[in-house]
């Protein structure tokens, strides 16, 4: 413990150096730094999908030196400091854990889940779905928003309807591709194949967002296996002959 401790106290007094010396560092603001936190958040996810624990290592690094940026800032405007942030979060998980700082039993994950969300309510949340960030990716949200509503009862009963579902979605779609002219129609029954695909996917353990970004990561391997390996411009080659090299890097797969 007391090797942690040193370490965080370490990150505070660099960044009070940083904020005080560096023109870079002083400059920065709460709007300036939040693209950079996505993207070390992406990197993270990144490390995490490809296993590398000495990339989450150093991307951890990274992500924790911009809270302790962003809490910096807020403590120069006397809003917070890095201490009032995480003692505010240790309340938060104190409350929402009864079962462990209470008398409350509870018999398994989903009984965690729900009594997390009902005392989400208890504290002022409007609404079980106030919680979801608007600027999520769509796909993530999509599946925190039913995730959430599910620990209400807002759910199927088994994976079966859900597929049902999905099966009446794709029919829907492919009658509007035939019939409708409306682009926006389009889109919105698109849009309801993928939300009841996410749905199925929850509902068999799968996470959507890690398995599109999979094969997204497949797709990226083959088709520059396919660049590599041609012996022509792309622009010159047939669709046959790119398969016969897109099957090459399967099976070396």
């Amino acid at each position: 413990m007391e090797d942690k401790l040193l370490a965080f106290k370490r990150i505070l007094m660099i960044m009070d150096e940083l904020r005080e010396k560096c023109p870079w560092d002083k400059k920065q603001t709460f709007e300036s730094l939040r693209n950079l936190t996505i993207e070390e958040t992406y990197e993270l996810a990144e490390a995490i999908l490809n296993k590398d624990l000495e990339e989450m290592k150093e991307e951890i690094g990274d992500i924790m030196l911009h809270l302790v940026f962003y809490s910096k800032i807020a403590e120069e405007k006397d809003a917070f400091n890095i201490a009032d942030a995480l003692n505010h979060c240790c309340e938060k998980l104190i409350r929402r854990h009864p079962h462990i700082y209470g008398d409350v039993t509870v018999e398994n994950e989903e009984a965690v889940k729900k009594n997390w969300e009902q005392l989400k309510k208890k504290e002022g949340k409007k609404s079980v779905l106030s919680g979801v960030p608007v600027s999520l990716p769509a796909m993530v949200k999509a599946y925190r928003m039913q995730d959430k509503t599910a620990q209400v009862g807002f759910e199927w009963e088994n994976k079966d309807q859900v597929w049902e579902k999905v099966v009446e979605e794709v029919n829907e779609l492919e009658e509007a591709l035939k019939t409708e002219n409306n682009q926006s129609k389009r889109e919105e029954e698109f849009g309801d194949v993928l939300f009841s695909l996410i749905n199925y996917a929850r509902f068999t353990g799968i996470d959507p967002e890690t398995a599109l970004e999979r094969v997204n990561k497949k797709f990226k391997r083959r088709f520059e296996y396919i660049e590599e390996k041609a012996t022509v411009d792309l622009h010159e080659m047939s669709l046959e002959e790119m398969d016969v090299l897109w099957d090459e890097a399967k099976k070396l797969e």
